[in-house]
């Protein structure tokens, strides 16, 4: 079966963008995001790190890897492969050699509505990867499946060349296009909860996490 391909490349956002969002948490990115957007059921499975980059998206039939293999041949620099796996957990999407094939085109990470294995070698290693789930079955390879065309993981929409961040408290994603705003209110949100942080331990807090 055949594998279509909407998009060859996804336009990248400025670098100071990007690193901009290096050091936010995802939790803050929600706040200011009404709180609405995130993927939901996908924990992370790697050593630790902070993801961020942009999305390359697969939509592929349960169980089955054909689109991410020919994702991963586009995929390069700063680019996060999310995959629409239908949430299915009866066989594993990606394993180490398509980790180690992500890893070696210099991508950000991956983000599976699926499951994947050889779950050790992602625990010892910071390459992100973000996962529904673990099975040492493996997949089909026969299609069919889309390529940068906008999926639904874990409840959330992603379309082609969104930011996609990941930390402990899991994966969000939202339009390059607010990325500027958002940045700004994200920085603001992490200088207030800094000086309220401060005045907790100083004794002087006034309750002002309470109020709206």
């Amino acid at each position: 079966m055949t594998v279509t391909i909407a998009l060859s490349y996804v336009p990248k956002p400025p670098a100071h963008l990007i690193e901009g969002f290096r050091g936010a948490p995802t939790s803050v990115i929600s706040d200011n995001l009404g709180r609405l957007p995130g993927s939901v059921g996908l924990r992370a499975f790697h050593r630790g790190g902070h993801m961020v980059g942009t999305a390359v998206t697969v939509k592929t039939r349960p169980g089955d890897n054909l689109a991410i293999l020919r994702a991963l041949e586009l995929v390069g620099p700063g680019d996060v492969i999310v995959v629409d796996g239908g949430g299915d957990e009866s066989r594993a999407l990606i394993g180490e050699i398509m980790k180690t094939i992500a890893e070696s085109r210099k991508a950000e990470g991956f983000v599976i509505d699926g499951a994947i294995r050889d779950v050790a070698a992602f625990a010892g290693s910071d390459f992100p990867c973000f996962a529904r789930a673990v099975t040492h079955r493996g997949p089909y390879k026969s299609g069919p499946g889309e390529i940068n065309v906008p999926v639904s993981v874990g409840g959330c929409v992603i379309s082609p060349g969104d930011f996609v961040v990941g930390d402990e408290d899991g994966v969000v994603s939202f339009p390059a296009s607010v990325a500027e705003t958002l940045l700004e209110a994200v920085m603001a949100q992490l200088m207030r909860e800094e000086q309220m942080i401060k005045s907790i331990r100083e004794g002087t807090y006034q309750g002002a996490y309470g109020k709206p």
